[in-house]
C-alpha cells in the first residue's frame, strides 16, 4: 500500500472518530427527538416517538409499508418535521436475526473484534460484505474462558430502512439485533451518523477531513512561499553586503590618498619655503650687503657674506617676523683687498609667514 494512502485512510479513520465524539456531544446538548422503529418485514415497519424534542408533543405511532415504494408519501407532515434531524433505534424481529454463541479463551478478550472479524464468512451464511453483525459483552464461563453471543442478519435487509432513513433526513440510525429473544438484551449491528446538524446535514467526519486538509494545503503553501521570499531576500542581502564591500575596497585607496594629501598640506604649511626665505632677506638686508651662501635646512638658516657691518645684520635679522635667534656661528673677518666684513650668521626660520598679529 502507498504511503499516500495510508496516510489518507488514518486520516478518515481519525476525522470520523472525532466527528462521532463531536455528534455525542451535540446530541446530548441538542436533546434530538429519538424514534423506535420496530421492523419486523418491509411490509410492516412500526414508528413510535420514544423521546419527543423539548416542548413537541407526542405523535401517535404509525405504520409504514417498503414494499409499496417510497414510504414518504405515506407520513404526515408532522411525522416529517420529527423524522428531520431525529436518531433512529431500530429494533430487527428475532425470525430477521441470526443468533450464535460462542466461547473464546479469555486471553483472546482484546482481540475479539478481528477475531470474530476475519471468521464472520465461517459463522455465518453471509460474507464480511453482506453481513451486519455485533456482539454483547463477554463473560466468564469458566476454565480461563469467556463466553459471548453474536447476532447477525444480512444487510440487504435493512437496506431499505437506511435509504428511507437518508430520504426523511434523519441524523443518525442504530440498528439492534435480538429484541425478543430469550436470555439475550438486544445487541448493536450497526451505527451510522448520516448527517450533522453541526455540519449544515453533512458528514461531520468528512467535512473535518477536508477542512484539515484545506489547512495543511493552506499551511505548506504559506510555508512554501515564506521559504521562497526567505531565499529571495537572504539573496539581496548577500549582493548588498558584496556591493558594501566592493564600495569599501575602492574607497580605500581614496581614503590613503586624503591622508596623504593632509599629511602634504600641513608639512607645507609648516615648512618654510627657499623662495620665501630669499625674497625676506632681500627685503631685510641693506644695500652693500651681498650674500655668498645660503643654506636651508628644515628651520635652520645659515647665510654668509660680506658686509659693511655685521652686527648690524643680527639685529636686522632678529627684527624680521620670519627669522628668530639670530646669532654668528663663526668668526667675523676682514679681509685685505675686500671692501667689507665676511659674516657667517645662522637663525631660526619661523613657520608662519603672515603679518605679526
Amino acid at each position: 500500500m502507498k504511503l499516500t494512502e495510508t496516510l489518507e485512510r488514518g486520516l478518515t479513520v481519525w476525522t470520523a472518530a472525532v466527528g462521532t465524539a463531536v455528534e455525542a456531544v451535540a446530541d446530548r446538548q441538542l436533546s434530538r427527538p429519538q424514534v423506535r422503529v420496530k421492523y419486523d418485514r418491509p411490509d410492516s415497519v412500526v414508528l413510535t416517538v420514544q423521546a419527543p424534542a423539548k416542548g413537541k408533543p407526542a405523535l401517535p405511532q404509525t405504520i409504514m409499508n417498503f414494499a409499496e415504494g417510497s414510504p414518504r408519501g405515506g407520513l404526515s407532515p408532522e411525522w416529517l418535521r420529527l423524522l428531520r434531524g431525529c436518531s433512529l433505534e431500530v429494533q430487527l424481529a428475532a425470525e430477521n436475526v441470526l443468533v450464535r454463541p460462542l466461547d473464546f479463551p479469555k486471553q483472546a478478550e482484546p482481540f475479539l473484534d478481528g477475531m470474530i472479524r476475519t471468521q464472520i464468512g465461517r459463522l455465518t451464511p453471509w460474507n464480511l460484505d453482506q453481513a451486519l453483525y455485533g456482539f454483547n459483552v463477554p463473560r466468564a464461563a469458566g476454565n480461563d474462558r469467556i463466553a459471548l453471543t453474536l447476532a447477525a442478519t444480512p444487510r440487504a435487509l435493512v437496506q431499505p430502512l437506511l435509504a428511507f432513513a437518508d430520504e426523511v433526513g434523519a441524523a443518525k440510525i442504530v440498528v439492534f439485533a435480538g429484541d425478543g429473544l430469550p436470555d439475550t438484551a438486544p445487541i448493536q449491528i450497526f451505527k451510522a451518523s448520516l448527517r450533522s446538524a453541526l455540519a449544515g446535514g453533512r458528514d461531520l467526519g468528512r467535512v473535518l477531513k477536508f477542512a484539515w486538509l484545506s489547512v495543511a494545503a493552506a499551511t505548506a503553501v504559506l510555508l512554501m512561499a515564506t521559504m521562497l521570499m526567505g531565499g529571495y531576500l537572504g539573496g539581496e542581502l548577500e549582493d548588498a553586503q558584496a556591493q558594501v564591500t566592493r564600495l569599501r575596497t575602492a574607497l580605500r585607496p581614496a581614503i590613503g590618498a586624503t591622508a596623504a594629501d593632509g599629511l602634504l598640506a600641513k608639512r607645507k604649511q609648516t615648512s618654510p619655503a627657499s623662495v620665501i626665505v630669499l625674497d625676506t632677506l632681500s627685503q631685510i638686508l641693506p644695500d652693500g650687503t651681498y650674500v655668498i651662501e645660503l643654506h636651508v635646512e628644515n628651520d635652520r638658516l645659515q647665510i654668509s657674506g660680506v658686509t659693511q657691518d655685521a652686527p648690524a645684520l643680527i639685529r636686522l635679522i632678529e627684527q624680521s617676523p620670519q627669522f628668530s635667534r639670530a646669532t654668528f656661528y663663526a668668526p667675523t673677518t676682514r679681509t685685505a683687498g675686500e671692501a667689507g666684513e665676511r659674516f657667517h650668521i645662522e637663525a631660526r626660520i619661523n613657520a608662519y609667514f603672515g603679518d605679526r598679529a
